[in-house]
Parts: C-alpha cells; sequence; structure tokens
C-alpha cells in the first residue's frame, strides 16, 4: 500500500504517490493558466484546478499501474491564501480564485492601517495588515461580485483557500462534499484566532464576512471523509498549507528547527513549538501543524513574495532564457553581478519589511551590465532576501540557525545554492528527498491511519543529498549585502 499526495501550487498541480521509506513511486504533473487582468491582479480558474487535479491523480496511478485501492490515504497540501467562492448547490464558481500573489485589496489594506494601525489584527492572528492574505481578498469578492452577498448569508455561497475546494469536489462536491480546512491554512486568513484556533467573531464583524461561508477547521491529520471520483474509497485525511506540509516534510518536529522552500516565492519556516512566539521583526507567526488530538505546534515564518518566479518572469516577459534550467548556465557566463541588484518587488514587499507600496527595481546598471549580469542579480536577489529573513527569525526567536535546510524547485540551481550558502553564512543542507511539500502531506495522512506509527519513523526517512558550505570572505559578503540592503529602499513608496 502507498500514500497519495496532491500538492496544488502556484503555478502547476501534482499528484505523487509515496511509499512507506518516503521515496516517490510515481508523479503526475499539469500547469494551469495564469490571469492577469489588471497591472498587481493575479487569478486562477478554480474549475481548472479540479479538472487538472482529477488528470494527474489518473496520470500518476497508471504510470506505476496502480488502482485507487492500492492507496492507502490521501493527504492535501495547497498553495495557500489563494481565495475560492463557490455555489455550494451548482459548484460553480462566483469568480475566479484570486491568487496570494494579487494586490488589489492594497486600498482596503491602506484604510485600515489608517483606522487602527497595521498590526491591528496582529495580536489575535499573527499577522500584520497586507494584501496577501485570504480575508481581504474575500471581502473584496463580496462587494465587487453581483449577488454574492446574498447568496453567502443564505449559506449558499461557501469560501475556502485551495485545500479547501479539492477536498469538498474530492468528497463528493454538490453530492455530500465536505466543507473544512485545517488549521494551518485558517491561520492564513486573516481571520482566525490563534489561540482559541477558531474564527474570531471580531474580526469577521470588522470585516462584514458572514460566518456560515466558511469551513469547519480541523487539524492537519485526521480523517475528514472518503473520496469519490478518481481516488473512490481513499479515506482524505491529511491537509497542511504548502509551507507547512514542507516544514513536516523536513522533519522539523523540535522547537528551533527551520526549513527554507524555494518556489514561485520563498518562505522560510521555524517550529517555536506549542508557544505562539509574537514577532517584532517583521515575520509572521502562524500555526505550523496539529496532528490529530495532540497540541497545536506554531512557527515564526518569513514569506517572500518572488523568487523563482523572477526566474520566469526572465524566461516569459523579457525572453533572456527559453527555459528556467538556462538562467544557471547565464549567471555563470560572469564573475559577479556587475554592481547591478534586482528587487523584484513585483507585488510589494514581504518579509521582513511589509510594504505594499513597493515595486520592482533594477539598480545599479551601467553600459557594462548585459543579460547575464540580470541573470545573476535575479538569482542573488533569492539569496539576500533569505538572508533578511533568516536574521528576522534569529532575532525573534532568540536562536542562531546552524544549518539552513532547503527544499523547492530551486534547490537544483547548485550557483545559487552556494552563493545562499555564503551569504548567510552556514552550511545548507538538501535532503535526498526534495519534494518534501508534498511528503509532508502524505506524512499527515499516513500518521492519521496508522500507516506511519509516529515522528520517530518520519525522521527515520529524512537523509542529506547534498550540503554546500560558506566560502566568501566576511568583506565581501558584507559589501554584497550592504548594496542590496541601498537597493532595497529604492523600491519603496513607489505606488501612491
Amino acid at each position: 500500500m502507498y500514500i497519495g499526495s496532491i500538492d496544488q501550487g502556484t503555478t502547476s498541480t501534482r499528484f505523487i504517490i509515496f511509499d512507506k521509506q518516503g521515496n516517490q513511486i510515481s508523479v503526475g504533473q499539469k500547469e494551469h493558466s495564469q490571469i492577469y487582468p489588471h497591472a498587481g491582479w493575479v487569478e486562477h480558474d478554480s474549475d481548472e484546478i479540479w479538472s487538472n487535479t482529477q488528470e494527474v491523480i489518473g496520470l500518476a496511478l497508471g504510470k506505476a499501474n496502480l488502482s485507487p485501492l492500492d492507496i492507502a490515504a490521501v493527504g492535501i497540501t495547497n498553495q495557500r491564501e489563494t481565495t475560492v467562492v463557490w455555489n455550494r448547490f451548482t459548484g460553480q464558481p462566483y469568480y475566479n480564485a484570486i491568487v496570494w500573489q494579487d494586490t488589489r485589496v492594497g486600498n482596503m489594506v491602506a484604510e485600515l492601517a489608517n483606522e487602527g494601525g497595521a498590526d491591528c489584527f496582529r495580536a489575535k492572528t499573527g499577522l500584520p495588515l497586507a494584501t496577501y492574505f485570504s480575508g481581504l481578498k474575500l471581502k473584496w469578492l463580496l462587494e465587487n461580485v453581483e449577488g454574492l452577498r446574498e447568496d453567502a448569508e443564505e449559506g449558499t455561497a461557501i469560501f475556502g483557500n485551495i485545500d479547501t475546494f479539492i477536498i469538498w469536489h474530492l468528497t463528493g462536491g454538490t453530492d455530500g462534499g465536505i466543507h473544512i480546512t485545517d488549521v494551518t491554512n485558517a491561520s492564513r486568513t486573516q481571520l482566525m484566532n490563534l489561540q482559541s484556533l477558531a474564527w474570531d467573531d471580531d474580526i469577521l464583524t470588522k470585516l462584514n464576512i458572514p460566518k456560515a461561508m466558511l469551513p469547519a477547521i480541523k487539524s492537519s491529520s485526521e480523517i475528514y471523509g472518503e473520496a469519490r471520483g478518481v481516488l473512490s474509497g481513499v479515506p482524505v485525511a491529511g491537509d497542511l498549507g504548502d509551507q507547512q506540509a514542507a516544514l513536516v516534510g523536513q522533519t522539523c518536529f523540535a522547537a528551533g528547527e527551520a526549513k527554507n522552500t524555494y518556489g514561485t516565492g520563498c518562505f522560510m519556516l521555524m517550529n517555536t513549538g506549542e508557544k505562539i512566539t509574537p514577532s517584532t521583526y517583521g515575520l509572521l507567526t502562524t500555526v505550523a501543524y496539529q496532528f490529530g488530538n495532540h497540541p497545536v505546534q506554531y512557527a515564526l515564518e518569513g514569506s517572500v513574495a518572488i523568487t523563482g518566479a523572477l526566474v520566469q518572469w526572465l524566461r516569459d516577459n523579457l525572453e533572456i532564457i527559453k527555459n528556467s534550467a538556462e538562467i544557471e548556465t547565464l549567471a555563470n557566463s560572469v564573475e559577479d553581478n556587475g554592481g547591478c541588484y534586482f528587487v523584484p518587488a513585483f507585488s510589494g514587499l514581504y518579509a521582513p519589511y511589509w510594504q505594499a507600496d513597493a515595486r520592482g527595481v533594477i539598480v545599479g546598471l551601467t553600459r557594462y551590465v548585459t543579460k547575464a549580469h540580470i541573470a545573476r542579480a535575479a538569482l542573488e536577489a533569492t539569496a539576500f532576501q533569505t538572508l533578511e529573513v533568516l536574521e528576522a527569525m534569529e532575532k525573534d526567536a532568540g536562536i542562531e540557525i546552524s544549518s539552513l535546510r532547503v527544499d523547492g524547485g530551486m534547490v537544483v540551481n547548485e550557483t545559487l545554492m552556494q552563493f545562499q550558502a555564503d551569504m548567510v553564512d552556514v552550511p545548507v543542507v538538501c535532503p535526498a528527498m526534495i519534494e518534501t511539500t508534498a511528503l509532508g502531506a502524505a506524512y499527515a495522512a499516513g500518521l492519521a491511519i496508522g500507516y506511519w506509527e509516529d515522528l520517530d519513523d518520519l525522521k527515520q526517512n529524512w537523509g542529506i543529498a547534498q550540503t554546500w558550505k560558506p566560502d566568501m570572505e566576511a568583506s565581501k559578503r558584507d559589501n554584497l549585502y550592504h548594496y542590496w540592503k541601498k537597493a532595497v529602499t529604492r523600491s519603496f513608496e513607489w505606488e501612491e
């Protein structure tokens, strides 16, 4: 028997099948459309995502010559904060999914900040006011989609992040689909109270959001129900937001253990145990995971909006590379960045700045700079942003990190990983299984049904594939970082 994992990400959906040792047996993957109706708006077609989900499940099963009878349980992990509203009786979405990177609620953020300060919800939710989270996206939908508010108040229109949308469809949709989310996804809405782990009535009232729309909040690892259709009869038993899933996949179960995921954006999480740790250095306080009836575990998170997406931008918008892998070759054709720095504040700056009015800048340009220097500066931007988050995390937690566990698509880029080690000045460690996000969701589902007995079982699966050690003089590191910090200030207050 195996465990299945639906990994619904920002650019694609995958279904990965794992064995007891955490090895990947089979995978199906399909990209979905990125929709940009206006500058700063980012949307997905949620029906396309559900259709792709069914397709990749079939692909992975077919490749391995397996049927649903071979799958002991399925877990779901998802792009967080991406907001969907649909009709519980027809299954039809009222509007495209509004993606986490979308900045259309910038005016709402400014208005709320003027009324109560940027941290008016932070004590309850662990989150500053930002365009990032689901709550304000939902408020925007209620105010801008005709007929939605009436349907929401009647209980016809329901809301969820992508995990909720997929679980509802997977467990029957209009025919008895289960409307739930887990504590990690709920903690990204800015509507859940971190201590009570329940929807906060005061915030719902303030944002004028009908409680009837919201899913029931469950733990990250329990049997929620049974799949229908393409996974007929398989228990649906795990649900984690993608970054929390990567923390679980990296087996960071002890307070102080941290991981960094390099995907569309970059997300560093540090487990803080059963303790809610408020941040004073620009990080988020969030739920790490909750397995069944065990106490909820919390985390500090540093979110960077644009990292891998910057490579895609160079490929699709500027067309200076044909595929993502080419960036490393191009960056390596020069010795350094030529004095050029690239701050990819395409949707404002997230941690540790939280500047919604920032926009992307390339600075330090001279006649000497080529597309190769820009490619190198794009890679370096990921490492610099990670260093800023790491420094904030060490200050907030009062812990010096001795090594950095990494995962995600960009870890195959040796140049980036070496530069990352040079900048953070500690070893950067990549596990043997880099698909830690999907693995984390599989672990949550497997624990719920006893496929894995306990956390020690999972820790035994973790092994190191590669370690990059720092190899840069401190003076050079300091000089590069000094100019990066200077470049970041040039991106501030662009939007008025």
